[in-house]
């Protein structure tokens, strides 16, 4: 199995979609987690935008990515959900194969009426799911190798 973290700002949008995919479609290959630089809330429109997919996060924890360093969890891979700036304050998980930055728009950030921001997650939520796919057909041969 290949453990993966997810890193956000706040643990309530990007980092959350990332993990639910990631343990959804990587069943039996990788295990997801999610974390933030700083504890957040879950943001209510990827809520309902994860919701129209069919899946339930309304009761997902909110976690501390320094939290689980202190612990010494270990991953094999880091994904930075957040902009390269902010992933840049991620703490180094010593064991972590590799770091990688998908660099996607934050969802609390987003401007228009709530129909308007609902489409903007969705657009994320959307390409979210494709990288997780990509990311699983790329390192699938690995994973199998390390079950």
């Amino acid at each position: 199995m290949i453990r993966v973290l997810f890193v956000c700002v706040h643990n309530s949008a990007r980092s959350q979609i990332g993990e639910t995919y990631l343990n959804h479609f990587g069943e039996n290959l990788f295990i997801a987690e999610s974390a933030g630089l700083e504890k957040g809330t879950l943001n209510p429109l990827v809520v309902e935008a994860m919701k129209e997919e069919g899946f339930d996060i309304s009761n997902n924890e909110i976690n501390s990515v320094f939290d689980f360093l202190i612990e010494g969890r270990e991953y094999s891979f880091i994904i930075k959900v957040c902009d390269e700036l902010n992933g840049q304050r991620c703490p180094i998980f010593p064991n972590a194969l590799r770091e990688v930055y998908w660099n996607l728009p934050d969802p609390s950030a987003l401007k228009g009426t709530k129909e308007e921001q609902l489409k903007q997650v969705r657009e994320i939520r959307n390409e979210i799911k494709r990288r997780v796919q990509d990311f699983i057909e790329e390192h699938s041969e690995f994973a199998q190798l390390r079950k």
